[in-house]
């Protein structure tokens, strides 16, 4: 992407919070804050996470520019000390994250931040917004791709999308969770995503018959002509000039019509219908390609019902995640350094799904030993002792009659939480959109099909140490009392 200043894009309570800090002289004072949250798009077992390398731009360019602080003053909210402080800011703490493409539970951190106060409040808006929004896209997309069952599917939404950011890092986010391509064009160019697409309804309409609209695309592209049918009637005009045009144009030079695509009407019975006529007229390689406002619901239902799809085009519904638009991710302050002792810090709430779990944290995917499936996530307090040859006790974050153990020796652990900044350097190598993607391929054939279906999903465990438990469980006492 074109270099841009975002620094100000932040809540501008960043700031205030931010400046009775600084007069309080706690500009040194360390903390930690976990970005998480707290449900699942769709009612689903689980999210994808992506966003990350966004957030690693953002903080690797992160700086106010004097137009900046002009307009800070402007605001008359600062004091002159506090803007030449922020004149000379430059985030120098400790970032850790959960890699993209990783299937992600509720609660747990999916980015932990330890600095002084300050810089860990100012990036606040910022990972949300980067985690929330392809987070959010990505797991709608994987859904898709999920009940495609296999067929190619094509995010085609950008004129949907929120704006030009949301469309560019929509289709980003889309090809992480398993799309083949896409129809924006400059997230072809600046990710190496394959853009996809072939004509609108207005094009077929632009020449004087449908079939002359058709060989002229025919021609253009005789390796790669995809038909538009149904701006006319489907079956009676489309369908037959689209075979007219691949016996006239293509086949006597030796090419084969690639596909045909249908945009309205009832998608299993056209498809069905296509499908029977494309084989009497010796098609049988020609694909049939759906588009209109399909989503993982619809694309089931019409692959039950026997339709012919070889793949599908999805704008709307995937690129704004439109039956789950927003993704709840918040961000929270978990502990103070005090003395150089990292002292816990907990929100608690009449909401009891509002009740952060407290201190400074690690987490841990558990691995079956012999089938390498995913078991369970376990936060535990930073640096806990958890050893794969002992029994290992989980608990459930707010019932700890609620729990599991795992026997010694038939478990494996991984801590999800990589290094990603340390004093400010980045440490982390950012791998390829592609590399991302076949990462995510390759973590979600550990998730148990059950926590993958669509209704009513096993929920995965996200549970604590006995440490961690008792922690939470003492400060909640004490603030009672």
């Amino acid at each position: 992407m074109d270099i841009r200043n975002l620094s100000l894009v932040m809540d501008f309570y960043e700031l205030t919070m931010s400046q009775v800090y600084f007069n309080e002289g706690k500009t040194e004072e360390c903390v930690t804050f976990d970005l998480f949250y707290r449900k699942n798009p769709d009612n689903a077992g689980y999210s994808l996470c992506a966003g990350l390398e966004q957030v690693v731009d953002f903080v690797e360019n992160f700086k106010f520019s004097a137009d900046d602080i002009a307009y800070l003053r402007s605001t008359k909210q600062f004091t002159e000390d506090f803007l030449n402080y922020l004149k000379n800011f430059k985030f120098k703490g400790d970032i850790y994250a959960i890699p993209e493409g990783t299937p992600v539970f509720p609660y747990e951190p999916i980015i932990r931040v330890k600095g002084n106060i300050i810089e860990a409040q100012l990036l606040e808006t910022v990972l949300l917004l980067s985690i929330n929004h392809q987070t959010m896209i990505a797991t709608k997309a994987h859904r898709i791709v999920e009940a495609a069952e296999g067929r190619a599917i094509m995010e085609f939404g950008a004129r949907r999308s929120h704006n030009f950011d949301a469309a560019i890092y929509g289709a980003r986010a889309a090809y992480i969770g398993g799309v083949v391509g896409t129809a924006t064009t400059y997230a072809g160019k600046e990710f190496g995503i394959p853009a996809l697409g072939t004509m609108a309804h207005s094009f077929v309409q632009s020449f004087d018959t449908e079939l002359e609209a058709f060989k002229a695309y025919c021609r253009a592209y005789p390796n790669n002509a995809v038909l538009l049918l149904d701006t006319y009637d489907t079956l009676k005009s489309g369908l037959p000039n689209a075979i007219k045009a691949a016996k006239e144009e293509l086949e006597p030079k030796g090419y084969r019509l690639k596909g045909v695509r249908i945009d309205s009407g009832d998608m299993a019975y056209l498809s069905k219908k296509i499908r029977k006529e494309l084989d009497n007229a010796n098609m049988q390689d020609c694909t049939i390609v759906i588009s209109n406002s399909l989503d993982e619901y619809l694309i089931s239902s019409l692959l039950k019902q026997g339709a012919q799809i070889d793949s599908m085009g999805v704008g709307e519904n995937l690129i704004c995640s439109k039956t789950t638009p927003v993704f709840g991710g918040v961000y929270k302050l978990s502990s103070i350094y005090v003395n150089g002792r990292a002292v816990p810090k907990i929100k608690r709430s009449e909401n009891v799904e509002k009740i952060t779990n407290p201190g400074y944290k690690d987490l841990y995917r558990i691995y079956d030993k012999e089938t390498g499936m995913a078991l369970a996530d376990v936060m535990s307090l930073h640096k806990e002792k958890l050893s794969e040859n002992e029994d290992l006790t989980i608990y459930h974050q707010m019932n700890t009659w609620k729990n599991k153990t795992f026997k010694a020796n038939t478990y494996t652990l991984r801590p999800l939480l990589e290094p990603i900044f340390k004093k400010g350097k980045l440490v982390y190598k950012l791998p390829t959109l592609s590399e991302i993607r076949e990462y995510s391929n390759q973590q979600f054939k550990t998730i148990w099909e059950e926590i993958k279906r669509f209704e009513y999903p096993q929920i995965y465990y996200v549970d604590l140490t006995k440490k961690l438990s008792n922690l939470k469980h003492k400060m909640l006492e004490e603030i009672e009392e």
